[in-house]
C-alpha cells in the first residue's frame, strides 16, 4: 500500500511539475511576441501561430482562416514600426484544458502616437513537437 501512495505521490509532483512547465511554455511564446511585435518584426511575431491554413483569427470583422492570411492581414492593419506601436500583453488566464491544449485570457494595449487601442483576446495554443502554437485567437 505504501508503494502505490508513493506512486501516485510522485505522478501528481510530476504532473504538476509538466504542467507549470507547459504554462511556462506558453508565457514565454507570448513574451517573444510582444517583444517582436515592439521591434517592428512581423514574421516573428508570427511564429507565436501555427503556420497552417486552419489558423483562426476572429476581430472586429469576423473569422479569416489561413496563417498567410493573418499575417497579410498584420501588415496592412499595421503599416511599418510606427504603425504598430508599443504593445503591452496582461495575462489574466492560462488554463490547460488537456495534455496538449492550453486556453489562454488577456488584455491588449497597444500605445501609439495617433491613439492607444486596447481589448481582450482568448487564445487556443495546441503543443506540437516545435513547441505551443496558437490555433485559434480572438481579439477584440
Amino acid at each position: 500500500m505504501k508503494k502505490l501512495l508513493l506512486f501516485a505521490f510522485t505522478l501528481l509532483l510530476f504532473a504538476g511539475t509538466a504542467r507549470a512547465q507547459d504554462k511556462g511554455a506558453i508565457l514565454k511564446v507570448l513574451q517573444m511576441q510582444e517583444q517582436a511585435w515592439n521591434e517592428g518584426d512581423i514574421d516573428r511575431f508570427m511564429e507565436g501561430y501555427l503556420k497552417s491554413d486552419s489558423l483562426m483569427f476572429v476581430g472586429s470583422s469576423g473569422p479569416t482562416y489561413g496563417y498567410e492570411t493573418v499575417k497579410a492581414n498584420y501588415r496592412k492593419n499595421y503599416p511599418g514600426k510606427t504603425g504598430m506601436g508599443k504593445l503591452t500583453f496582461t495575462i489574466k488566464k492560462v488554463e490547460l484544458i488537456c495534455g496538449d491544449t492550453a486556453f489562454v485570457m488577456g488584455g491588449f494595449h497597444l500605445k501609439r502616437d495617433q491613439d492607444e487601442p486596447k481589448g481582450h483576446f482568448t487564445l487556443i495554443f495546441k503543443k506540437f513537437s516545435d513547441g505551443w502554437k496558437i490555433v485559434s485567437d480572438h481579439s477584440s
